[in-house]
């Protein structure tokens, strides 16, 4: 039985893919014109994920000693998966909404997805040495702040959109994305506090 595996490849490699995925994301909601292409790609690069992810948990059964808990690895890899799911979810519903035109707030909540990915990536990439406790756990803590600002935002565009949006079907449909987007940096979140376990349990 294998007693290490290349479980950090794989973490590194899930990340890099929210990391794309989250920019796609910021690209969409720049850009309509491209929506059906934008789409396309996120679903692309979740699937990639999900292979990825699958990798990770077929390692898990073949490892006899892995280095860290067996159970944070699985956390890890299905909560960094999550992102991705939730961001092909996005992109489809605005795809299956026929929404014509996106607000500063979505965007703004796109964008702190991407932050939050980002912050991910440095996160896991430091992960294979507890010698990097410290600068993980700060950049946990950045994480943290940002899921907190997609939490202020989202709070705002609910509040705006009931008050301003005449359209109820549009209300509806806004309401969704903003949902969709606030629960990514959730996840983000997830992760983080799954990375702080980790640091508690082996530093």
């Amino acid at each position: 039985m294998p007693t290490e595996g290349k479980f950090f490849d794989l973490f590194n490699q899930h990340a890099d893919l929210c990391v794309k995925g989250s920019k796609e994301m910021v690209g969409l909601m720049t850009n309509f014109d491209d929506l059906e292409i934008r789409v396309h790609a996120i679903e692309g690069i979740e699937k990639q994920a999900d292979v990825v992810t699958y990798a990770a948990i077929d390692l898990l059964h073949k490892t006899f000693i892995t280095p860290i808990d067996r159970d944070d690895i699985h956390k890890l890899i299905t909560r960094m998966d999550d992102i991705l799911d939730l961001l092909e979810d996005a992109a489809q519903t605005i795809s299956l909404y026929d929404i014509r035109e996106i607000t500063p707030e979505a965007k703004r909540l796109a964008e702190l997805c991407l932050g939050c990915a980002l912050k991910v990536k440095e996160a896991v990439a430091l992960l294979h040495n507890m010698d990097n406790s410290r600068q993980i756990l700060a950049i946990c803590e950045e994480i943290d702040r940002l899921e907190s600002d997609a939490d202020h935002v989202m709070r705002a565009a609910m509040s705006k959109l009931f008050r301003d949006e005449p359209d109820v079907r549009n209300l509806i449909k806004l309401k969704a994305i903003y949902e969709i987007l606030e629960t990514v940096t959730d996840r983000c979140e997830d992760v983080a506090n799954i990375i702080e376990g980790i640091i508690v349990e082996n530093a």
